[in-house]
């Protein structure tokens, strides 16, 4: 589109005419109408397709697409009935899988839905607040600081309405947007002084405006669309990845000889086909998405519980994960419940001007109003004193100090509010109680920052406040005014640390995780804290000297530190990336706009319900409750689905494989197939149905006690000790048979096929824990769905059922055999996982 035809380049006056845009909004009928037509107001990559085409796309299985092939063969040659079956499992095994799956779906989007992204709107002249989904072009949306901008629009109305739009435009400081139309057009979004985009976020001031594009239309989504961001691969979706590869080429050479091994004894062509990918069906972990996605959302469910939303599955594993947890202190170590303690001069003399000046300034301040704001104005509540406000300069987090200018009884003055070594740096003179100036030297200026060191140690934050008379015309103030400043006087504050902080850091570090405190406070105001925690202090970093070290000194220093104080939004990403550099999983916990660079680095970073806009967006994780407590919950819930995703792929690779592999190298040895391959899908069916209970499964309490990490070497070794135990019984099992049935095929087949679901379905009791079986319980769900499933192998062949998979009743005799052969194995199988875990104690 040329430059000239963007919406920031055109008259308001022709957008509001096409757009039908009135004083009072839309109406809620015209409203839901352009809804409809524009679509819902979110990313395209967002949308999910339509529940059949989710359905008909798991059928798109290339195993499962040879099957239903060559079995429709079999139908073509006679055998009708056994097409029939093969087809009816395939659709059970599937549409069990998509069921859970869409029960999960549901799960984790009402819960991402409680914490969306909302709005204020004006609709039919009343304000009322919608999900940002519910935008629609020609909405009015009111903003005000900490909001993340929902759509693009033209700024309406506005006032000290500053944005931070970088990560569109590039600009390193907020942007100031005025209503009204261009001079000239804009080339670039960096120009559009009068226009918002979505996903920037408001860091002062408020503003009314019109919508005039909306979800995959607004320069974000086409960045978006253009890119298809997909969220870094972590260690846990690597792992399973990687399983999935290594059972694929697993099953492509099983495969490839069984065919080989029935092509050159000269067995029926179309069965050798069928039992080869009936193989092939068995091997594949067709049901590991499923346990994947049911388990998290499991997690995710519990969590709800304990008023913590989970808005990514995938964020459930990261949490079990983290060993180190990265959190500001205010409000998560602290009551953030600030008071202000006491104001006083250069002198250390109470000072009641320093308390009124900051007060002016924290009236008047129209960004993010923070909890020291809050107390500055609780201890000084009268009305402006006759001061009126002329302009300001925003708070940000590289200058660390806001500016207002006012007018009052002493004339024009730029007051100026922030942390102490920012503005004590541009002061030049001093001001005491009794109004005396003087100038403010360098040996001053020490002392000022001793006392803030003493009350930190005191574990009292502190405020400098300054101002400087300026020419009574002057109608804008700008960073260029913020010098040559006159030195005021200090407010103190204290925020008590909470009561139950001391007992959840304890908790955390027992669990493995080490607690490092991320804060823009003195590092004496932390340390105060962390004593009064009984947190021990390693190390300390401040922002100067995190600013001063090459990324490689970072990487070791974070390592070591347990305090970085006086920190930038970009040093707080920087030390999360060099965290992670050392192999962490770090977590972020943060509430503010200068935490959103970070939270998006973490490995999964965490927010609170109540924090800005822009840092609940960037969070996988929202506390409805401010309490580490509740974090803890978080953690062990995502150690337990982890336990639980593993004890199936631990399945897989042993016992079920070990059974594959049996079948495959029998075809050496036997003049018939060991099982028909419409008995190798209804076992798979039936092995699948036992295992569905797993995400439902108890964990035990050690292996919740420590961070887990993905180890495919654990997985391996475990495959190679249990599967071949369990192959090692099935090649008793065949000559026992065989020797008892006289090498008679049909009865062979059905006590292979006992014998098969069997064991696979009762070796999950051994496989499911670490210690000895009898002294971990299973979940009620587990345990009825594993040994239902082993009643109906006993029951099938007796059952109407029997002639249709090939089946025939066993003789009694064969049940002791039975009995004892899956005696031993479960003994053995239990022994052998014993040594296994005693040799490889932890992945």
């Amino acid at each position: 589109m040329a430059a000239d035809q963007q919406f920031w380049n055109r008259p308001i006056a022709t957008l509001r005419a096409e757009l039908a845009d009135r004083e009072s909004g839309l109406a809620d009928a015209e409203a839901a109408s352009r809804l409809r037509q524009a679509g819902p107001n979110r990313m395209a990559d967002w949308r999910r397709p339509a529940l059949w085409r989710q359905f008909l796309e798991r059928f798109r299985n290339p195993l499962i697409l040879v099957l239903i092939a060559a079995s429709s063969l079999s139908a073509i040659t006679g055998d009708a009935a056994s097409f029939a079956v093969v087809v009816a499992i395939i659709a059970m095994s599937v549409t069990i899988d998509f069921v859970q799956e869409v029960r999960a779906d549901r799960t984790i989007e009402a819960l991402r839905h409680s914490v969306a992204l909302r709005s204020r709107v004006r609709r039919g002249g009343v304000e009322t607040t919608i999900a940002a989904e519910g935008l629609a072009p020609g909405d009015r949306v009111l903003l005000t600081a900490g909001d993340q901008v929902p759509a693009d629009g033209r700024v309406l109305a506005a006032r000290n309405f500053f944005v931070n739009q970088a990560f569109l435009s590039g600009e390193p400081y907020p942007v100031e947007k005025r209503p009204g139309d261009p001079a000239r057009p804009a080339e670039g979004l960096a120009d559009a002084g009068n226009a918002v985009f979505a996903g920037s976020s408001v860091i002062s001031g408020s503003a009314e405006i019109l919508v005039c594009a909306t979800g995959g239309s607004t320069q974000f989504g086409a960045i978006s669309a253009r890119l298809a961001p997909r969220p870094p691969e972590t260690a846990f979706e690597r792992g399973i990845r990687q399983f999935g590869g290594l059972m694929l080429r697993l099953t492509v050479v099983l495969v490839l000889f069984v065919l080989a091994v029935n092509v050159l004894f000269h067995r029926p062509w179309l069965d050798s086909i069928l039992f080869a990918l009936a193989l092939a069906v068995g091997l594949t972990p067709e049901l590991l998405p499923m346990i994947v996605t049911v388990t998290l959302a499991r997690g995710a469910r519990a969590l709800a519980e304990r008023r913590v939303v989970v808005k990514r599955l995938q964020a459930i594993y990261n949490l079990g994960a983290i060993d180190v947890l990265c959190t500001d202190k205010t409000g998560t170590l602290t009551e953030a419940r600030i008071s202000l303690i006491g104001s006083v001069d250069w002198r250390g003399v109470e000072s009641a001007r320093a308390l009124s000046l900051a007060a002016v300034n924290s009236r008047f301040e129209t960004g993010l109003k923070s909890p020291l704001d809050d107390a500055i104005l609780a201890r000084a509540p009268a009305g402006p004193d006759g001061w009126r406000k002329i302009d300001e300069v925003p708070y940000d987090f590289q200058r660390r100090r806001v500016s207002v200018l006012a007018e009052g009884g002493e004339g024009r003055v730029l007051i100026v509010k922030g942390a102490p070594e920012d503005v004590l740096a541009l002061c030049i003179e001093v001001e005491s109680t009794s109004g005396e100036t003087a100038a403010f030297t360098p040996a001053w200026r020490a002392r000022q920052l001793d006392r803030v060191a003493e009350f930190g140690r005191e574990g009292l934050r502190c405020l400098a406040v300054a101002i400087r008379p300026v020419a009574p015309d002057l109608a804008h103030a700008g960073l260029g005014d913020e010098t040559a400043l006159r030195f005021v006087g200090l407010l103190t504050f204290h925020d008590p640390a909470k009561p139950t902080a001391s007992d959840a850091v304890r908790d955390l570090r027992r669990l493995g995780i080490a607690v490092k405190i991320i804060s823009g406070d003195r590092s004496e105001v932390c340390e105060h804290l962390c004593r009064t925690l009984g947190m021990p202090v390693a190390g300390v970093l401040t922002g100067t000297e995190v600013a001063g070290m090459s990324d490689e000194a970072l990487f070791a220093a974070a390592e070591s530190a347990t305090l970085f104080c006086r920190v930038t939004p970009q040093q707080k990403q920087r030390i999360i990336l060099a965290l992670k550099q050392r192999g962490h999983a770090v977590g972020f916990l943060g509430d503010g706009i200068n935490d959103a660079p970070a939270l998006r680095a973490a490995d999964v970073g965490i927010s609170v319900d109540g924090a800005a806009d822009v840092a609940k967006e960037a969070a996988e994780v929202i506390l409805l409750d401010h309490d580490l407590h509740v974090l803890r919950d978080g953690i062990l819930a995502g150690r337990r689905a982890y336990a639980n995703v593993v004890k199936y792929i631990l399945m897989g690779t042993s016992s079920n494989f070990g059974n594959m592999f049996s079948m495959a190298a029998a075809a050496l040895v036997l003049p018939f197939l060991p099982m028909l391959p419409i008995q190798v899908l209804l076992n798979n069916l039936l092995y699948d149905v036992s295992e569905i209970g797993v995400p439902l499964d108890r964990v035990d309490e050690e292996e919740v006690a420590r961070p887990h990490g993905w180890d495919n070497r654990y997985v391996r070794q475990f495959m190679l000790m249990i599967g071949p135990v369990s192959s090692i019984f099935d090649f008793l099992t065949f000559f026992v048979m065989y020797w008892l049935f006289q090498g008679q095929e049909t009865p062979f087949q059905t006590g292979w096929f006992v014998e098969s679901l069997l064991t696979q379905s009762l070796v999950i009791f051994i496989i499911r824990t670490k210690r000895h079986a009898w002294r971990s319980k299973p979940a009620p769900a587990l345990a009825v769905l594993s040994c239902s499933v082993a009643l109906v192998a006993v029951v099938v062949p007796f059952s109407p059922l029997a002639a249709l998979f090939g089946f025939v009743p066993l003789p009694t005799v064969y049940f002791w055999l039975l009995g004892c052969l899956v005696a031993a194995y479960l003994g053995v199988a239990e022994t052998a996982k014993i040594a296994f875990h005693h040799r490889y104690p932890a992945a």
